[in-house]
């Protein structure tokens, strides 16, 4: 049993439809007691980084997905549940995230000449090929839309990157830990590829 973590950020639904449709069994739930019952748990989200982390706090799930990860439970973060697993976020301030990644998550700088938010189709550089990326090609193109990124500060963490006026991490891969700035449920073929590795990362497949 798969739990997706809902704490009121976005719409869950897709998510939920493309797990299933890879053959997981999925719980929704915001009860943090669920985390001990499932498998593995994946957290999505869109909004801001503060928010998150204070939904996360007022459910009672913080500490709770904080414990999962350190025991080795497989996790799954897609766009704002990747940026919350870092130290520190810098939307309207300096805000504390999970701390389980050393690094922070910045916004882009207007200065390069780019649209902000990153939003439609871009590549990945694929850095770590045999578990998240298995038979994906390099340069093959998913859907993103976020105004901040991530920067960790242990490079050994990447899995991939993204050009978007500057090369962004655009994925990690830690241990139980995948997590992707990408949308791999709007990410049609592709997506689902990614979301089949991830069900048989859960299954010990790969």
């Amino acid at each position: 049993m798969i739990m997706l973590v809902d704490y009121g950020m976005g719409n869950l639904r897709s998510v939920e439809k493309a797990l299933q449709k890879v053959g997981l069994e999925v719980n929704r739930s915001s009860n943090p007691e669920d985390i001990d019952k499932a498998d593995a748990i994946v957290v999505p989200g869109v909004g801001a980084f503060a928010d998150a982390i204070h939904n996360l706090e007022r459910f009672g799930l913080k500490d709770k997905i904080i414990q999962a990860i350190n025991q080795g439970k497989p996790y799954l973060g897609i766009c704002l549940g990747l940026q919350i697993l870092f130290e520190y976020g810098y939307e309207f301030g300096e805000h504390e995230g999970l701390g389980i990644i050393k690094g922070k998550v910045i916004r882009f700088d207007e200065r390069l000449n780019i649209k902000i938010p990153h939003m439609g189709w871009n590549q990945v550089w694929i850095k770590k090929k045999d578990k998240m990326f298995k038979n994906i090609k390099e340069g093959d193109y998913f859907y993103f839309v976020h105004s901040y990124y991530a920067v960790p500060d242990e490079e050994d963490v990447i899995a991939s990157y993204t050009d978007y006026g500057v090369d962004f991490c655009s994925a990690i891969e830690k241990d139980n830990i995948w997590a992707v700035q990408f949308h791999p449920e709007k990410s049609q073929t592709t997506g689902l590829k990614f979301l089949q590795n991830f069900a048989d990362f859960v299954k010990n497949e790969i």
